[in-house]
């Protein structure tokens, strides 16, 4: 809780992070990897480098001040952050140094108008939020059964190509020992060691059912854009990892847990890579409820960047209620004449007709589809209670209530 004496200074920051918020993150994490270039092995800097870690920090920091009161509305994001905090091994060692860099950064951007009591009001607020994240960090790690950082040794056994850009990885426990246990929708961490000595851990959604002898992760080739570089850890996997290579992975964390084992209906939606995290669901409720009904909706650049179609033909020979439909941007004509296929971008009103009152939605892709999709389905009537998604990297809160 904040004190009377901060509140004040709290509300009246609210309208002046909307203007300063991405240059008080910026200067944050150039004055932090500067004073501790060690930390930059903790953070993403592909993310780094195009921007979308410090528009996320800048709509995280926003979003605390504006909801301060409302802990219903920071729970979701808190959450997320601390699966992710756990996920690259963060302690309670690491939060005061944070802390200091965050209103270090305020001062610089904001000058004169960071009045000592705005300063003290936020350095309050900051601690606060600290200790919301240690707390849950703290449990998250004694539920897990592993120490912040631990990182388990897996022998890769199996190495798949799924589409044009995207290669699954089957790993079994060096120590032959049974694999950490997960949930569909969560994701583990890949550490990788670079030829610099730098380390970068990168997040990937295990790919397959839950299984003691083994785990998958599916992992897209990210290539360099205009606004972004190539993917360090992914391109490396890709080169780098055979059958018997050892790889290092983290225990598995995430929030974005679909329901797997009731016999609701329910829908799966993805783009691209986004499949990954919904063919373990898929491939779970096979197991154990082949027969409930559910949609399952993808949308891909064309029949080559069709992820996983195996499992999912596999999951259509077991579930004799599941409806897939599928959206390329290029189909071909003999794709374009099969009745589950449409040409173009994903359009949900037509998607088959489900309970809207009844069914749960998960989503998952890149965030222009993400949000699409979320704004068509609440038109069409879907509660938005009913609605979930998981993003890949760094969230932004704008675009989603």
């Amino acid at each position: 809780m904040i004190s009377p004496a901060s509140r004040p200074y709290i509300d009246a920051s609210v309208p002046v992070l909307r203007e300063h918020g991405l240059a008080i993150t910026q200067t944050f994490y150039r004055n932090l990897f500067v004073a501790h270039p060690e930390l930059s092995n903790l953070f993403n800097m592909g993310n780094q480098a195009n921007g979308a870690q410090q528009q996320s920090l800048a709509s995280a920091v926003f979003a605390y001040a504006a909801n301060i009161d409302n802990t219903d509305a920071l729970y979701p994001v808190v959450n997320r952050i601390v699966h992710k905090h756990a996920s690259v091994g963060i302690t309670a060692e690491h939060y005061p140094i944070v802390g200091r860099h965050l209103i270090g950064a305020i001062q610089e951007t904001l000058g004169d108008a960071a009045s000592p009591p705005l300063l003290a009001a936020w350095d309050e607020a900051y601690r606060s939020l600290a200790n919301l994240f240690i707390e849950a960090e703290k449990k998250l790690y004694a539920h897990a059964g592993v120490a912040a950082g631990q990182l388990h040794n897996m022998r890769v056994t199996e190495v798949s190509k799924e589409s044009e850009e995207v290669t699954s990885f089957t790993m079994q426990a060096a120590d032959g020992q049974p694999v950490p246990g997960f949930k569909p929708g969560q994701y583990v961490s890949v550490s990788v060691e670079f030829d610099d000595n730098s380390r970068q851990l990168r997040q990937y959604s295990l790919s397959n059912a839950p299984n003691a002898d083994f785990l998958r992760i599916s992992v897209k080739r990210e290539r360099a854009g205009e606004e972004s570089p190539e993917g360090q850890v992914s391109n490396w996997i890709h080169d780098n990892v055979a059958s018997g290579t050892i790889l290092r992975i983290t225990h598995p964390f995430g929030e974005f847990i679909p329901d797997t084992e009731s016999i609701e209906p329910i829908v799966l939606i993805s783009a691209g890579v986004g499949i990954t995290p919904m063919i373990s669901v898929l491939n779970r409720i096979a197991e154990v409820h082949p027969s409930r009904f559910v949609i399952f909706a993808h949308a891909a650049r064309d029949e080559q960047y069709h992820s996983h179609q195996a499992d999912i033909n596999a999951a259509k020979a077991l579930m004799p209620n599941l409806q897939t439909v599928t959206f390329y941007e290029s189909a071909s004509d003999i794709a374009a004449n099969d009745g589950s296929i449409h040409e173009g971008m994903m359009d949900v009103s037509r998607l088959p007709k489900w309970p809207r009152s009844e069914a749960n939605v998960y989503m998952c892709g890149p965030f222009g589809f993400m949000k699409a999709q979320w704004l068509g389905l609440v038109e069409s009537g879907v509660p938005v209670a009913r609605l979930h998604r998981e993003v890949f990297g760094p969230e932004m809160l704008d675009y989603l209530n």
